[in-house]
């Protein structure tokens, strides 16, 4: 099919939320926003496994550990800022974005997801910075 030859011809999809190549059939914002919301819930239970892996191996070590407090610290409000996260997705889901009375309240809890994943981002890398290590098991 030769693209060039519908121009003019009024058979595009003339509304600007319309996806490529189908008859004016505007973008479904509430879907569009269920899939980022599915996808970042995803990467939030990954680093969750992750950080839980990490309290495992600071427990298993014990107190010898020379970072040992700071990071049961740092790990603990990482888990508790990303079960915050989900929770908030799970809210933000919830709402449909096409009622426009509920624009702001979702812009704010889209806000505060944000800076609490960036938060995380932050104590994450000082986590990595001050190291896990697993103990060596030598039987």
């Amino acid at each position: 099919m030769n693209i060039s030859s519908n121009r003019g011809s009024g058979t595009e999809a003339s509304h600007p939320d319309a996806w490529p190549h189908s008859p004016a059939a505007p973008l479904n914002m509430n879907h569009y926003a269920n899939k980022k919301s599915a996808a970042e819930s995803m990467l939030d239970v990954a680093l969750l496994l992750a950080n839980a892996s990490q309290l495992k191996a600071v427990l298993e070590q014990g107190p010898s550990f020379s970072f040992y407090g700071p990071i049961i610290a740092l790990i603990s409000i990482s888990l508790c800022m990303q079960v915050t996260v989900g929770v908030l997705l799970i809210f933000i889901v919830r709402w449909n974005l096409n009622d426009v009375q509920k624009h702001w309240r979702l812009n704010i809890l889209e806000n505060v997801a944000t800076c609490l994943v960036f938060l995380i981002v932050v104590v994450n890398v000082l986590i990595t910075a001050f190291g896990v290590h697993r103990p060596n098991h030598s039987d």
